[in-house]
């Protein structure tokens, strides 16, 4: 008989799998009920990396419109939710575009070919272990503070609760990459947190 991770795995990719069918069907039913399970996840996420709640709005929407335009993509191969981010953070990444020369992607780090490693990931992470010290307000408030490929990973890896490799595959970037960018991220939140620069 499978143990309880292995039941666990085969029901995530089932859900996956009946996600799958039910957006190539253009299941209305289907797409009520993610966005009721998503919505709130992905309006923050939208609001952390536009910096905007207006046009978080207009994100989110465009987003679902995806969603269902696009639903004969998703093949359930992944999870769902690093699906919809990744199509969030296009429609971020192409307004930016639009708007400014450089989009997220094109803030790369000097530093890439040396990537730093993070900690055990069974004791409390550095994001966490200033959380628990600083009001959460506090903890918002640095985030804006930082560069816009930081607060990003920050916000996918402890608010959302991606792994590295989710990310990795939301970003379009290497493992190396997104651990890079967190260790970094990490630093400027506590620089920010601490009234230094970011």
């Amino acid at each position: 008989m499978p143990g309880p991770a292995l039941f666990f795995s085969t029901l995530m990719n089932d859900d996956a799998k009946s996600i799958a069918r039910g957006l190539q069907k253009r299941d209305p039913d289907l797409l009520d009920r993610l966005i009721e399970q998503y919505q709130y996840r992905l309006f923050r996420y939208l609001v952390y990396i536009s910096g905007n709640r207006g046009r978080a709005e207009d994100f989110f929407q465009e987003t679902w419109i995806r969603v269902l335009e696009r639903g004969h993509q998703y093949d359930g191969k992944s999870k769902f939710e690093a699906w919809l981010f990744a199509i969030a953070r296009h429609l971020v990444i192409d307004w930016q575009r639009s708007k400014k020369p450089q989009s997220l992607d094109a803030l790369t780090d000097p530093e890439l070919e040396n990537p730093l490693q993070l900690a055990n990931e069974n004791e409390p992470s550095p994001l966490q272990q200033v959380m628990s010290r600083e009001k959460e307000e506090n903890v918002q408030t640095s985030l804006e503070k930082i560069p816009a490929i930081y607060r990003e990973v920050l916000v996918l890896r402890f608010q959302e609760e991606l792994q590295i490799e989710e990310m990795a595959g939301v970003l379009s970037v290497p493992l190396s990459t997104v651990k890079s960018r967190l260790y970094r991220g990490l630093e400027a939140l506590r620089g920010a947190l601490h009234g230094g620069a970011a």
